[in-house]
C-alpha cells in the first residue's frame, strides 16, 4: 500500500473500535465529535498533499520494497539532499497548520525511522529484538501508519528519591509475560492526539531502575484494555471565522490506561534490560533527527507568528512607534536565528555510525532550547501589538445580524474592513489568549520535557567544543 490519502486515514479510525473518553463519556462517533473532527479533518488534509503533483516529489519517495510512494517523513537519508527533501517535506505541513500541530504524522515517522536504522545497537542482547523493529519500521512506512506516543509517567511525586510502591501498578509496567506477548498494567501520560491514530508507541526513555518499567513496543490503538482519557477540548466551536486555530488544530492530550494490555511478542523491541533503557534513546539517531523535525516546524511556526504581528501592526497603523520597530525587531531576529541554525545542522551534515546523513546535532539543540524562552516572548509581542483589538472581536453571527452597520463603523481599521479586522485579531487571539493559544505557550515551554534540563544537556554534549576554545585561549596567551 502507497502513501494514504486522507479519506484512507478517515476510514481506518471509524473502523477502529478504540477505547476514547472524553468529558466522562466514550466517544462514539470519532469523527464528528466536536472534540476531534476538526483536526482528524486538518490531518487528512495532510495526507492529501502527499499526492499533490506539485509537490509529490518532495512529499513522497520509492520505496526500497515495492517501488510504491511512500512518506518522505520515512526516508532513512544518505545524503544531505534527502536530509532537505525530509526538511521541505516537514515544512510543507508545517505550513498547513502555521506550525500549530506539534505532533503532526511526521514527527513519530522520524522517531520510528531513527529507533529502527539504530537496530544494530539491540543485536546479541537478552530480550532485545532489532529485526522486530526493523520489520514494524517497514511495516509502518508501507501502510502509512499514523502513531501516537506516550513517555512519562504520571507526576505522582516528582521527588527524586521517589519509588513507586503502591500495590495497584501506577505508571505502566510489566506485570507478567505469557505465550501471547508481555502483560502491562498502569499508565502513561502525555499522547498527543490519543485515541485519532492508528497506533501508539511506548517507549522507556531513560532514568529506569526497575526492570518492570524497561521495555519498548508498539500496539494498535484499539487493542483489547488500552483507554484514552482526553483532556478537556480547547476547541471553541466550529465556525472558523471565530476560532480560526482550535476549530481545526487542537490536537488533545490523553491519558493512556493500560488494563491487563496484552502486547504480542512480535510487537515487542526489547524489554527487562536496564542498560538499554536507559542509554538506547542517546545512544541512536534519535535526537538529531527528531529535533530536526522539531526545529523545522518550529521556524514555520515562528514564521506564522511573524506574518501574523506585522499584518497587526499593519492594519492598526502603527509602524511607526519606536517600541513597536523594538518587538518586530525582536520577531525577525528569533525567525532568523532559528532557519540560520536549521541551516547549519543540515550544511554540517555528516554519515553517522548507522550510515545515515546525520545533522549537526548542536545547532539544533541551542534552537530547540531557545524556542522554550522565545516562543511565549513571541505570544506576548502578539498581545502587546493587539493590545485592546485583542479584545473587542465579535463573532461571525454578530456581524450577520442588525447591529452589523454598528460593528462596520466602530471596528474598521487604517486599511482593514470591520469584519476582515476582527477576523485578524480573532487569529491573534486564538494563538495567544484563547485556552488553544494557551496550551501552545505552555507546549512548545515544555515540548521536549524540562527546559533547564535541555540546557544542561547542551553544555555537557557541547563539551568537545568547549576544550577546543579553551585550548585556543591557551595558545593566545602563549
Amino acid at each position: 500500500m502507497p502513501a494514504i490519502t486522507g479519506k484512507e486515514y478517515m476510514d481506518r479510525l471509524k473502523n477502529r473500535e478504540i477505547d476514547l473518553w472524553h468529558n466522562g463519556e466514550k466517544v462514539k462517533d470519532i469523527l464528528e465529535h466536536p472534540a476531534f473532527k476538526g483536526v482528524i479533518k486538518s490531518q487528512a488534509s495532510l495526507y492529501d498533499r502527499q499526492h499533490d503533483e506539485d509537490i509529490k516529489d518532495v512529499m513522497t519517495y520509492s520505496s526500497p520494497l515495492t517501488g510504491d510512494a511512500v512518506g518522505t517523513s520515512y526516508l532513512q537519508p544518505k545524503t544531505i539532499e534527502d536530509l532537505i527533501k525530509r526538511r521541505k517535506m516537514f515544512q510543507h505541513w508545517a505550513s498547513m497548520s502555521g506550525g500549530m500541530l506539534g505532533r503532526s504524522p511526521d514527527y513519530m515517522n522520524t522517531v520510528l525511522m531513527s529507533l529502527a536504522a539504530s537496530a544494530k545497537l539491540l543485536k546479541g542482547k537478552t530480550n532485545c529484538f532489532p529485526k522486530r523493529l526493523i520489520d514494524f519500521y517497514e511495516k509502518a512506512r508501507e501502510e502509512d501508519f499514523s502513531f501516537t506516543h506516550t513517555f512519562i509517567s504520571p507526576q505522582v511525586n516528582r521527588s527524586q528519591l521517589y519509588f513507586e510502591d503502591s500495590k495497584e501498578p501506577i505508571a505502566a509496567k510489566i506485570i507478567d509475560e505469557t505465550e501471547e506477548g508481555l502483560v502491562i498494567q498502569g499508565a502513561r501520560l502525555l499522547a498527543t492526539q490519543g485515541g485519532i491514530t492508528d497506533e501508539i508507541i511506548v517507549f522507556s526513555p531513560g532514568g529506569v531502575t526497575d526492570k518492570a518499567f524497561a521495555f519498548a513496543f508498539a500496539i494498535p490503538s484499539d487493542t483489547d484494555g488500552l483507554r484514552f482519557i482526553s483532556r478537556d477540548s480547547f476547541v471553541g466551536g466550529d465556525i472558523v471565522y471565530d476560532y480560526p486555530l482550535s476549530s481545526r488544530f487542537e490536537e488533545s492530550d490523553s491519558i493512556v490506561v493500560f488494563d491487563h494490555v496484552i502486547v504480542p511478542w512480535e510487537r515487542v523491541f526489547f524489554y527487562h534490560h536496564l542498560q538499554v533503557s536507559n542509554t538506547f534513546k542517546n545512544e541512536s539517531a534519535f535526537t538529531p533527527f527528531t529535533l530536526h523535525q522539531i526545529v523545522s516546524r518550529q521556524v514555520v511556526k515562528t514564521k506564522f507568528m511573524l506574518g501574523l504581528a506585522e499584518s497587526i501592526v499593519d492594519t492598526i497603523n502603527i509602524r511607526e512607534y519606536p517600541h513597536v520597530q523594538e518587538m518586530m525587531a525582536e520577531l525577525i531576529t528569533a525567525y532568523e536565528t532559528m532557519t540560520a541554525l536549521l541551516i547549519k545542522a543540515e550544511s554540517n551534515a555528516k554519515k553517522d555510525a548507522f550510515g545515515l546523513m546525520c545533522p549537526e546535532v548542536a545547532p539544533l539543540q541551542v534552537a530547540t532550547s531557545t524556542f522554550t524562552k522565545v516562543y511565549p516572548r513571541i505570544a506576548d509581542i502578539v498581545q502587546l501589538l493587539g493590545s485592546s483589538g485583542m479584545v473587542s472581536i465579535p463573532t461571525q453571527v454578530d456581524f450577520e445580524s442588525e447591529i452589523r452597520p454598528d460593528l462596520d463603523q466602530y471596528l474598521q481599521s487604517a486599511t482593514l474592513e470591520a469584519k476582515d479586522r476582527v477576523q485578524l485579531f480573532r487569529l491573534a487571539w486564538d494563538a495567544t489568549m484563547s485556552a488553544f493559544g494557551s496550551r501552545q505557550t505552555q507546549y512548545e515551554r515544555f515540548f521536549l520535557g524540562n527546559p533547564n534540563r535541555l540546557v544542561r544537556e547542551l553544555y555537557k554534549s557541547y563539551s568537545y567544543e568547549l576544550t577546543k576554545h579553551m585550548d585556543y585561549v591557551k595558545r593566545f596567551l602563549s
